[in-house]
């Protein structure tokens, strides 16, 4: 057993933690106040390889490990958690399963420009009355023939308003519940699609976030991914891996709070000595690092058994339930240890509590995670 990362990930994770330091960094506060999608930065990310990283190379990608991907996803996620999810559902989302159930045809028509970083992917599955419930879906895709005809909402979307390229999750035929359910490529214009207005969220407010809707979007048969009916296990297997992917962010998030605390406590100074001399200070700080360090471990490996083959639905479930109640945890503490100043902007960390939160919600509920954990266990 090796817990050494090789060369190739500490230049990855160097790449990155320069990339969020020099480029993120200046900008994360006024795009979080303004809610300003990061287009050039995502750009940027593109051009440097983080935006299809487990891609093969063949298709435009990086040909990366999930480990590389993780690395990447907590050093991008400790500086802005916003261009980390941005970054995790065009990896994890899209690129992923338009590369596994994608014909050569999609691949080379939208898996390589979405790789490169020249246009961005939405993963669609969430509706008003389907969130968690991702059998419920209202969406329908009518089979006239030759074609598909689209008609319904999805809400909640991360890249709704930027992406180019959207996976929408549809009913075609009720009659067979979940095993009805297809997976559609939908391009940004087509007549019949609209975006609705960004949704003014409470944390990474820099990703932009959209209700879509669809009346007669008329979709080719070509443009389906997988055989008919594939739509809900695409879904689900593509989650699986998307879990890993907010795992990574929460982790981010989490390691971008407490080295602030720390460095924090190294210079503020109370009742005559700096408060990293205070017990009560030294006790947080050494837990906010252990369980960040727990949530690491579980993370690396759930990306460890992705990339030896082997299942690891439960893992990423468990990785995900831990590391978002980890960011929760170690960012509320972070704010205590700022005392005042960590309920003002400036010093970052009241913007990473805000955006912890989410990561207990999207890509599965810690309460969906605990679920799939329990029958894990329990068959």
């Amino acid at each position: 057993m090796h817990f050494e990362l090789t060369e190739e990930h500490l230049m990855i994770q160097q790449g990155a933690r320069d990339f969020a330091e020099n480029v993120l960094a200046p900008t994360a506060i006024e795009r979080d106040e303004t809610q300003r999608f990061p287009k050039e930065e995502v750009r940027q990310m593109g051009e440097l390889g983080f935006m299809g990283m487990m891609v093969d190379p063949k298709y435009g990608g990086g040909g990366m490990d999930t480990i590389s991907y993780v690395l990447a996803m907590e050093e991008i996620s400790a500086v802005d958690a916003s261009a980390g999810v941005i970054m995790s559902v065009n990896n994890s989302l899209v690129c992923w399963g338009l590369e596994k159930y994608g014909t050569e045809e999609q691949k080379q028509k939208y898996l390589v420009p979405l790789a490169t970083g020249q246009k961005l992917g939405a993963f669609c599955l969430s509706e008003p009355e389907a969130g968690s419930d991702a059998t419920s879906q209202r969406t329908e895709a009518a089979d006239m023939g030759d074609h598909y005809l689209v008609n319904g909402t999805k809400n909640w979307i991360t890249n709704g308003g930027n992406a180019d390229i959207y996976l929408v999750i549809a009913q075609t035929d009720r009659e067979k519940g979940h095993r009805g359910i297809n997976c559609l490529i939908i391009e940004r214009g087509q007549e019949g699609f609209f975006i609705g207005p960004k949704e003014h969220k409470m944390g990474i407010r820099s990703s932009d976030t959209h209700t879509l809707q669809f009346s007669d979007v008329k979709v080719p048969k070509e443009n389906r991914v997988g055989e008919e009916g594939f739509g809900f296990k695409f879904a689900m297997n593509t989650l699986n891996g998307g879990r890993i992917g907010i795992a990574a962010q929460a982790l981010g998030i989490t390691k971008g709070a407490f080295m602030r605390a720390r460095d924090y406590s190294k210079v503020r100074k109370a009742f005559g000595t700096e408060i990293m001399n205070h017990q009560a200070i030294q006790f947080k700080l050494a837990d906010m690092n252990t369980e960040w360090e727990a949530a690491r471990m579980l993370t690396l490996k759930a990306a460890w058994l992705k990339d030896q083959g082997l299942d690891y639905s439960t893992q990423s479930a468990m990785a995900k339930l831990y590391a978002s109640k980890t960011a929760m945890k170690v960012t509320s503490e972070a704010v205590q240890i700022h005392g005042g100043n960590g309920y003002v902007q400036e010093y970052h960390v009241e913007r990473m509590m805000r955006d912890a939160k989410i990561t207990e919600i999207y890509e599965g509920t810690s309460e969906v995670q605990r679920i799939v954990i329990a029958r894990s266990i329990l068959k």
